[in-house]
């Protein structure tokens, strides 16, 4: 039997999706990091973001979202500032029932992602 992606266990798109919200809700409430967002494409970002999770956990879908470095480079993110964003994820995964061993795994991935954007 194979066994269950991430993706499936945590309830598939629709609970990706209102990680995804709660996250987006988490991060443009917090005034360290809402300039990030000014002028952004909310949709289409969210709709990257659900892109994103769904890949890392195992979900039927390819991430085609552009190059983590090039996608960041403007925005000149710091260490700091990408934790943050990395800490409201974690919160959003864990108020929605995600088990521990799972946001573990979903978090590695992010954390594999910090030296491209904040462009080290």
């Amino acid at each position: 039997m194979m066994s269950e992606t991430i993706y499936s266990q945590i309830g598939g798109r629709d609970a990706v999706e209102q990680v995804v919200d709660d996250f987006y809700d988490r991060v443009l409430a917090d005034d360290q990091l809402a300039d990030f967002f000014e002028g952004m494409d909310m949709a289409e970002l969210r709709a990257h973001q659900v892109q994103f999770i769904s890949a890392v956990a195992g979900g039927p879908v390819d991430y085609g979202g552009a190059d983590m470095r090039e996608a960041h480079d403007h925005l000149d993110i710091s260490g700091s500032e990408f934790d943050l964003v990395g800490e409201y994820l974690e919160q959003a995964l864990v108020d929605a029932g995600v088990d521990d061993e799972n946001v573990s795994a979903i978090m590695s991935e992010v954390a594999a992602l910090k030296p491209p954007i904040i462009g080290n």
